[in-house]
């Protein structure tokens, strides 16, 4: 279960490092619910790649 915790904080960390660049260099608006869709499809990208425990966070 750790393992699941550790892997969801770097998913959200990713996430929100992606949504910042996006915001700086792309000129885009940040917006919670684009941001929160992101981390759901980022994770379930990560849960085909063997990261099955992220998907009970989520």
């Amino acid at each position: 279960m750790a393992k699941d915790v550790y892997s969801l904080v770097l998913l959200v960390a990713w996430a929100l490092w992606k949504h910042r660049n996006r915001c700086i260099f792309d000129n885009a608006t940040s917006q919670a619910h684009v941001l929160l869709q992101e981390v759901r499809d980022e994770a379930n990208l990560w849960g085909l790649a063997g990261a099955k425990g992220l998907r009970q966070y989520l």
